[in-house]
């Protein structure tokens, strides 16, 4: 059984996931049986593990796919990786997938469908979620500051991922953006953007990569890459306190010609000097987010540093049995 020509890369980074990634190669192949009107190529980009993961990614047999294990130099984060396999992709579409599994291999044909019916973006947005009470306390709230200060696009329950065809991946390529979200910077992009619904899963192995630390950083890199709202909360606050002060400086004038009873105290002093440092350093900070990155953009440094490539194109032959021995089952 012959496929036609359309291909869809997938790209998958991995960091440290020798316990899901057997479920998810099982998976992965049972869909692809199941598909053979398309061509898939896998590139599993490897963000510095410590672990079996690429031992796996070598050893195991890949039959219906073209695959590329791309190696980083070293753990650059999952959107430089997810950059990464996008610079290598070749296919006329392109999505980003997790290993854990959390939403489900499936949903590749339903993103496909959507694509096919004219969209440039589709998104793969939560109906819900089975994660802790914080991690929805953040997300949600996450959700409501990128639709309020970044694109009023933004789904109220957030995406996990995207599906998007070859133009979407040229502009991508040509914009590689440090210290930013690749799903925030296609969805700013424009273009004609649909959705489809499901609901996570709970992972299927293994402990999620996503910490504390990640999550604080894609907040602060979701603000400073695509909003002005922080430069805005500075003006704002400025002007704010500037008229909070020079009411309270009217009001103590008049107090003390009309009155006369203020006494003068060191107490009052610190409070406001304490108020303005406060303020000023907050200015500072943000203002010193802004210039690093500028520094760290005009320093022109690779957002991911390639270490090994290996190719593997599919098997053809065995590609052909196992769709057979797969439509016999």
């Amino acid at each position: 059984m012959s496929k036609t020509e359309k291909k869809v890369s997938i790209i998958v980074p991995v960091f440290n996931e020798e316990q899901a990634l057997p479920f998810f190669l099982t998976e992965l192949q049972e869909f692809i049986f199941s598909k053979p009107n398309l061509s898939f190529e896998l590139l599993f980009v490897n963000d510095g593990s410590t672990d079996n993961t690429v031992e796996i990614l070598k050893k195991h047999e890949h039959i219906g796919y073209a695959t590329k294990i791309i190696l980083l130099s070293k753990n650059f984060g999952s959107h430089a990786a997810s950059r990464a396999g996008l610079h290598y992709a070749t296919g006329h579409y392109a999505t980003f997938w997790a290993v854990d599994l959390q939403y489900p291999i499936n949903l590749i044909d339903q993103l496909y469908h959507k694509c096919i019916e004219g969209a440039d973006i589709v998104w793969a947005e939560r109906e819900s979620t089975k994660s802790g009470l914080f991690e929805k306390f953040f997300s949600h709230i996450y959700s409501l500051l990128m639709k309020k200060f970044v694109s009023n696009d933004y789904p109220e329950k957030g995406f996990d991922t995207v599906f998007f065809n070859r133009k979407v991946i040229d502009k991508l390529n040509q914009n590689v953006e440090s210290n930013s979200s690749v799903l925030l910077q296609i969805l700013t992009m424009g273009f004609q953007q649909a959705s489809v619904c499901f609901e996570k899963q709970a992972r299927t192995a293994g402990k999620s990569k996503w910490t504390l630390s990640k999550k604080i950083k894609l907040f602060i890199d979701s603000f400073v890459a695509f909003s002005y709202a922080p430069i805005r909360f500075v003006t704002i606050i400025g002007i704010a306190f500037f008229i909070l002060g020079s009411m309270w400086t009217l009001y103590i004038v008049l107090r003390e010609l009309i009155v006369g009873d203020l006494d003068p105290g060191w107490p009052a002093l610190v409070a406001v000097l304490m108020v303005g440092f406060g303020v000023t350093n907050i200015s500072l900070g943000i203002i010193a987010e802004y210039l690093w990155r500028t520094l760290d953009v005009s320093r022109k440094r690779p957002v991911f540093i390639i270490d090994e490539i290996i190719e593997a194109e599919a098997d053809k032959l065995a590609t052909e049995e196992s769709f057979q021995k797969h439509e016999q089952q």
